[in-house]
């Protein structure tokens, strides 16, 4: 007899599926924006603004929607962050804009920035207006390599400043992270798309999707056609766990499977388990669980080998899983798969503690959790093996990533990067930031060279 793991697709009743990967936060209606804009003492000198990486001014947008003015609220969000539709749905708020609040006290809420960020934006985009023109042609022209959160913000600021740019991209479809790697119910309706169309439809920007750095293009040929190079390659690469039994049928990668739950045309063709372990604690763990748990799986195990506090995915987002049924296990890191014809049985883990130095250390006691499926999702990283290949110049690196300056040039003259390919906290509004003033240094840098000829 042949062992056949039990994944399955089809969990659930057809109807089931639109309801369980609903959008995890209505969006609030004209009288509810409008109740919640008044809640705003619009600070002069305001703690939000700070806190936003793009430097959104939100008192005045907030102020703006308050008064009416749907889309002049968001032309100023989209001025600074022209991904503000997609940040209002998947910023971490509670720690930044809405961490900072006022308002957010013991005895009250912070004003709900993002989803009245959400609120005039998507007023904007359901109506097709595009509110950026460029300005005249510069006759210059520049590589975008990756069409993710940095490479879009990237090549929309240099379109809009009169460049030309060809955004070259490994996967189908342009957005990055935003496409592949968020969980279904953050980004229902296909609005990753919707925002990279509204992104492009400003003109001046071309796509070349398939198109790999490293195997189809190389950084010397781009540095020879292009008049600069803007690098958001993103983390290219996923953490092993290094033990027995990871090569065993049923254990994937934690970005594997959420990148073909977002493609899948119906959600009921996506094999899930019925006992579901999920190794890690940020937010690809959380999505990976939360949305087994959606499938149908029957019993959803998330497990981390530190405290809750120590999760890079936010306190919210570990409600939010719980919420969904996700049972979440601290203080553990596993030790090895344990299989059956190939396929995986269980997980064996070792509990642990932090040693009088503070390190984390194993206890020597060990539990084991039945599991058919099994999901990876102990960090990214970025390889810079693209980079070399048939190099003349090797970027400098630190810590493994691209490093750069102030103005996101890297230790190569001309090229520039952003993102998670380079150091900083890997978040899609930071990402957007730095697509952003690279695109304004690479400006200064074109429109100099120009004037000296």
């Amino acid at each position: 007899m042949t062992h056949v793991p039990d994944i399955a697709p089809g969990r659930l009743a057809p109807e089931d599926y639109a309801k369980s990967f609903d959008d995890m936060a209505p969006p609030l209606n004209g009288r509810q924006a409008v109740i919640e804009a008044s809640r705003c003492y619009f600070c002069y000198d305001a703690p939000c603004v700070d806190a936003c990486p793009t430097g959104i001014d939100i008192p005045g947008f907030i102020r703006k929607i308050g008064t009416g003015n749907l889309k002049g609220s968001a032309v100023t969000i989209l001025e600074q962050n022209i991904m503000g539709g997609m940040c209002a749905r998947v910023c971490p708020t509670e720690i930044l804009c809405e961490g900072s609040c006022v308002r957010n006290t013991a005895e009250s809420k912070p004003v709900a920035i993002g989803a009245l960020q959400r609120h005039a934006t998507d007023w904007l985009f359901e109506r097709d207006i595009q509110p950026f023109a460029r300005q005249p042609a510069s006759g210059r022209r520049v590589a975008v390599v990756g069409a993710g959160p940095a490479g879009l913000s990237c090549a929309h600021r240099l379109a809009q400043l009169g460049h030309e740019v060809t955004v070259f991209e490994a996967q189908e479809k342009a957005g990055g992270l935003n496409e592949y790697g968020l969980a279904a119910y953050k980004t229902p309706g296909g609005f990753a798309q919707r925002e990279v169309d509204f992104i492009l439809s400003i003109g001046g920007i071309t796509v070349e999707t398939g198109r790999q750095l490293g195997r189809d293009l190389f950084l010397e040929e781009l540095r020879r056609d292009y008049d600069a190079v803007f690098l958001g390659l993103g983390h290219n690469a996923v953490n092993a766990l290094g033990v027995e039994g990871e090569e065993l049928s049923g254990v994937m990668n934690a970005v594997d499977f959420i990148a073909g739950l977002r493609q899948a045309g119906s959600l009921a063709t996506v094999p899930v388990g019925r006992k579901v372990v999920v190794i890690g604690g940020g937010n690809t763990a959380i999505d990976a669980a939360t949305q087994a748990r959606l499938l149908g799986a029957e019993d959803v195990t998330l497990v981390y080998r530190r405290g809750p506090e120590a999760m890079s995915a936010t306190l919210a987002e570990q409600e939010w899983a719980q919420t969904n049924g996700v049972r979440i296990k601290h203080w553990a890191m596993p030790r090895r798969l344990l299989g059956w014809q190939g396929a995986v049985k269980e997980v064996e883990f070792e509990y642990t503690r932090l040693d009088e130095a503070g390190r984390l250390a194993g206890t020597g006691e060990t539990f084991t959790i039945l599991a058919d499926q099994v999901f990876k999702a102990i960090g990214q990283r970025f390889v810079p093996s693209p980079l070399t290949a048939n190099a003349l110049e090797t970027l400098e690196l630190v810590d493994g990533r691209i490093a750069v300056n102030e103005e996101r040039e890297t230790s190569v003259p001309g090229v520039y990067a952003g993102g998670d390919c380079t150091a900083g906290i890997d978040l899609t509004v930071s990402a957007v930031q730095h697509g952003k003033l690279a695109a304004h240094a690479i400006d200064a840098r074109l429109r100099a060279v120009a004037a000296a000829a």
